[in-house]
């Protein structure tokens, strides 16, 4: 009887260190719209480059030419965002390749 105490207990330990990991990660997420319009209002980020997963997920970059800020976000096929990574000192690039077959 007390090992089965035990064992639902720990298995209740494990659901809810689960469920507070999952929620966790989702502080993060939400619906795609939503994310923009906040990037926008709050701190004047627009999209400055794209790209596509092999999970057909879109990662995208927000950022602002005048404060500097920037922040990753990827979006899942579901149509929710989660924000990747954030900073600052954004600055623009345009590099160009080095022709082939330089050694540089």
């Amino acid at each position: 009887m007390i090992t089965m105490k035990l064992g639902l207990l720990s298995a209740g330990f494990i659901l809810g260190a689960a469920s507070l990991v999952e929620a966790q990660q989702l502080q993060n997420c939400a619906p795609r719209e939503k994310v923009v319009e906040r990037l926008a209002d709050k701190y004047g980020e627009t999209r400055q480059s794209m790209g596509l997963g092999s999970n057909n997920a879109v990662m995208e970059v927000f950022a602002s030419v005048e404060s500097g800020s920037w922040t990753i976000t990827v979006t899942m096929s579901n149509g929710i965002t989660c924000l990747v990574a954030s900073g600052q000192a954004f600055e623009e690039l345009a590099e160009v390749l080095p022709p082939k077959g330089d050694d540089a």
